[in-house]
């Protein structure tokens, strides 16, 4: 009975927190309830190397595609590489432009830092589509916006 207890009151403070910041309450599968949440995934590391980039673009994708939740995706540093059209890799390995794409699809708003690109010699127009050369005043202005921020 206590744990019945702590989760509806869990719920209930939930549902006020969003109530006063003007999140909608929806329904996100059958048995979770949950207010939508609006979260910024922050990429620093390189494409490949590491798989710091692959896990969270397998997150942001996963998110991206559930019921009333919003996502956003800034690429900074090495991570700028990510947003790159045209990456070959070895058959059987993990393409992170063909998954920034899928998240990207699914309505997620993706934004590479200009100055990171400028540095790595990617021009805008080398981007793939949905993404798009961004700035340091708009990863402020996402930060403000997100309720969650994901740093991979």
């Amino acid at each position: 009975m206590d744990d019945i207890l702590t989760i509806v009151r869990v719920f209930v403070k939930n549902a006020e927190s969003a109530k006063k910041s003007g999140r909608r309450r929806e329904r996100t599968s059958p048995h979770n309830w949950s207010p939508a949440l609006k979260t910024l995934f922050l990429f620093n590391d390189a494409p490949y190397g590491s798989e710091r980039s692959y896990n969270g673009l397998r997150l942001a994708g996963s998110l991206s595609k559930a019921q009333g939740e919003e996502v956003k995706v800034f690429l900074i540093g090495d991570a700028a590489s990510c947003a790159k059209r045209g990456q070959k890799v070895p058959e059987g390995y993990y393409n992170v432009e063909l998954m920034l794409a899928r998240v990207a699809r699914s309505g997620a708003q993706i934004g590479a830092c200009g100055t990171c690109m400028d540095a790595r010699g990617i021009a805008e127009s080398e981007l793939i589509e949905g993404a798009k050369k961004s700035t340091l005043a708009e990863l402020t202005a996402w930060t403000q916006w997100a309720e969650k921020v994901i740093v991979f």
